[in-house]
């Protein structure tokens, strides 16, 4: 019995080593999983496209003079859209949205839209006849301007009701 006992303890730790180790690998395979995941958070986090976007509205008059005597506009039917050739009232709804390259206030949204509002104010932007992407136009050329190189969105809507989004690559 003895030897019997003597011959089995080198299997012991041989077992024990063999558990043990699959232990340690599964477990670094575990560590490694959880590493994989934080550097792709971080990664993610890096990489994050930034942006901030602020709202405001401004009330203007415009019109379309085409839709007088366009014959796809005056149709005369349900269709028709010739009042639009006269000078009407909106409420111009506006959503601007700008890229930002940190998350401290790269750009300060309510000192940003104090100045988008007073581009209308002082009249260095006016809404005169323009149609929604024009407006838009206009007034990312002015945001460019003062911010060059950043992606922007704009959305400008007639009482908030139809409008356009022009997408501005950085």
């Amino acid at each position: 019995m003895y030897l019997q006992i003597g011959l089995n303890i080198p299997q012991i730790p041989l077992l024990v080593d063999i558990v043990e180790q699959e232990r340690y690998y599964t477990y670094m395979q575990r560590r490694m999983r959880e590493e994989d995941a934080k550097m792709s958070q971080t990664h993610r986090l890096d990489n994050a496209k930034r942006s901030i976007w602020v709202t405001f509205t401004k009330e203007g008059i415009h019109k379309y003079p085409a839709a007088l005597d366009d014959p796809a506009l005056a149709t005369g039917d349900e269709y028709d859209v010739s009042f639009l050739g006269y000078p009407h009232r909106h409420t111009f709804h506006f959503k601007v949205q700008i890229q930002v390259t940190h998350n401290d206030r790269d750009i300060e949204f309510i000192q940003f839209k104090r100045w988008l509002e007073n581009l209308y104010k002082e009249d260095v932007l006016e809404l005169d006849y323009k149609s929604c992407e024009m407006i838009a136009d206009d007034l990312y050329l002015e945001i460019n301007n003062k911010y060059p190189g950043r992606f922007v969105v704009i959305d400008v809507a007639e009482d908030g009701e139809n409008g356009c989004q022009i997408v501005y690559p950085a």
